[in-house]
């Protein structure tokens, strides 16, 4: 017998890996180029190639013994020093390596995270639309998920109702900018006034906030876009950030945890996130990861090819007539859905077009494209949702 939690995570399902997994069986049927899988957002442009020969350098200089066997639960100080020097430069904080701590991927490091400051019972506020992981991740410590409703169309936080939701059980808030799935790049302005309500309720209850802020998609934004730097804006922030996106290595599951000085109780805190980091099964990022990302830290992902689909995409939906948030950043569009969501989500698969439903993420009505895939495939896809278009715009 399974546990009851595992059990009802397993009915509930991801609709994102349903659909990924759907694309696979009608790819089989009708054959792989006739199926627009637009379900998952694994990056389609290939990690930068100082990837590959980093890992062969490595390889190839270090001692076996060493390079695969343990280390801190919070990763090797090199590799963390030369993240925290990237960050100081681009960002014009003073963090050492006493402020990283090496996760298992930006969804291993909201876990760890989560284990070291949620109690039994306690609340962690989420804006929709999110990551549906995040419910997850919040009952496995025993936390409740409370979510702040969707502010279309811009998808700003609706800071209104996040004060409301905002109470004395709250320990932690997490925001997601450049959000997926809208592709929202949450302004200056926004965090500035979540950062003042934040503060406002510490004080009102005396009790500490923590702002988890997942940074999966900072490096992927279009149009000269600036995503602001979150603990500019508010001390207790806690950035969890991966290389899957900015690097194109999902596979690899290597980020890190980013914890200011100026966060209350920081050193307790860094000290806990290492000993969950431990408890949690990760014991520590990947040794190998670690010492590439050490070499290439200043290496880029090619963002023009997803702008170059995010145009594409945007400009051929809009003149169907459907209405999308255009994205500022990630890889993703935000479509709303002319009827009603399930069923526009399977008469899209009728054509052989893979989307998922915006319930997935706290957001009904509308639908998530992931436009991380090849130019030819979205050209290819055109007609089909031209055909969608005709159908459910009536």
């Amino acid at each position: 017998m399974i546990s009851k939690k595992i059990k009802s995570i397993m009915e509930s399902g991801s609709a994102i890996r349903a659909m990924f997994e759907e694309g696979k069986r009608l790819a089989d049927i009708y054959g792989k180029e006739n199926v627009y899988d637009f379900s998952l957002g694994n990056p389609s442009v290939p990690a930068p190639k100082k990837i590959n020969l980093a890992i062969e350098q490595i390889a190839k200089s270090e001692d076996p013994l060493t390079l695969h066997g343990y280390m801190s639960n919070s990763g090797y100080v090199c590799t963390r020093k030369a993240i925290a020097d990237n960050l100081n430069k681009r960002f014009g904080c003073s963090y050492s390596e006493n402020n990283i701590i090496m996760t298992v991927g930006a969804a291993g490091g909201i876990n760890v995270a989560l284990k070291s400051i949620v109690n039994e019972g306690e609340e962690v506020v989420v804006i929709a639309p999110y990551f549906g992981e995040y419910n997850n991740y919040i009952s496995n410590v025993g936390g409740r998920t409370v979510v702040v409703p969707p502010n279309p169309p811009t998808f700003q936080p609706n800071l209104k109702a996040l004060e409301e939701a905002v109470t004395c059980k709250t320990r932690a808030v997490i925001i997601n900018t450049p959000n997926n799935p809208s592709g929202v790049v949450y302004s200056a302005q926004t965090l500035s006034k979540l950062s003042q309500i934040l503060k406002k309720k510490s004080e009102q209850f005396s009790s500490v906030i923590y702002l988890i802020s997942d940074e999966p998609y900072r490096e992927l934004v279009y149009d000269g876009v600036q995503v602001p730097f979150v603990p500019d804006f508010y001390d207790n922030t806690i950035i969890a950030y991966s290389f899957s996106k900015s690097l194109s290595l999902p596979g690899e599951r290597i980020g890190y945890l980013a914890i200011p000085n100026e966060a209350d109780g920081y050193e307790e805190l860094a000290a806990a996130c290492g000993v969950s980091t431990r408890i949690l099964g990760f014991v520590n990022a990947p040794s190998l990861q670690q010492l590439v990302i050490e070499k290439c830290i200043d290496e880029k992902t090619d963002v023009s090819a997803y702008d170059r689909n995010r145009e594409l995409l945007y400009s051929a939906l809009s003149d169907y007539g459907f209405e999308c948030v255009k994205p500022e950043g990630a890889f993703y569009m935000f479509v709303k859905s002319p009827i009603e969501e399930s069923e526009f989500v399977a008469k899209a698969k009728s054509y052989n077009l893979l989307i998922v439903g915006g319930k997935s993420f706290a957001c009904e009505g509308y639908v998530r494209i992931a436009y991380c895939v090849s130019y030819d495939m979205i050209k290819a896809s055109l007609p089909a949702f031209k055909k969608l278009a005709q159908e459910v715009l009536v």
